[in-house]
């Protein structure tokens, strides 16, 4: 975990790699309950029989937004920023699914910080100071030379 203690420093950070989050297992019951939550049933994803008889990948696998919605939880665990009060998730700039995710695999991001730009306090809390980050997450699946996903998020942290 890196810790950046404060705006300063995470803008002296810009360009550079920052961060390697731990690893996390992609389960079957993961993947069964972001199916449940997203209405998305293909039998590629939950149907473990299937997959493995008729699915290029010899069995089932994520699905790609399930493993976009881990970015998070690799930012949470790679990154630690102490004076941080409020962080929001402001959107992305662009998701590329580069390889499938079996289940049984893990995962881990690596973080590169891409850019930092002040922003203007908020009007119902002037007090706080905030920052937009642009963020280059690199999802990597364990012995793959190939990443799974490549997506550039935005987030706002305010101390």
């Amino acid at each position: 975990m890196r810790t950046i203690a404060s705006l300063e420093e995470l803008e002296s950070l810009q360009g550079q790699e920052v961060a390697i989050s731990d690893w996390i297992e992609i389960t079957q019951q993961q993947v069964n309950q972001f199916a449940e939550a997203t209405g998305d049933h293909q039998w590629i994803h939950v149907d473990v029989e299937r997959a493995r008889r008729e699915s290029p990948f010899g069995g089932p696998v994520a699905h790609g937004f399930l493993t976009l919605s881990l970015l998070p939880a690799f930012m949470h665990n790679a990154l630690d920023m102490p004076g941080v009060k409020m962080g929001v998730n402001y959107g992305l700039n662009r998701v590329r699914f580069t390889a499938p995710v079996p289940v049984g695999s893990r995962l881990r991001a690596r973080v590169k910080l891409l850019s930092v730009e002040r922003l203007e306090p908020l009007p119902n809390a002037p007090a706080l100071v905030g920052a937009q980050s642009n963020w280059e997450v690199t999802v990597e699946r364990e012995g793959s030379e190939r990443p799974v996903c490549v997506a550039e998020s935005i987030s706002r942290r305010y101390s």
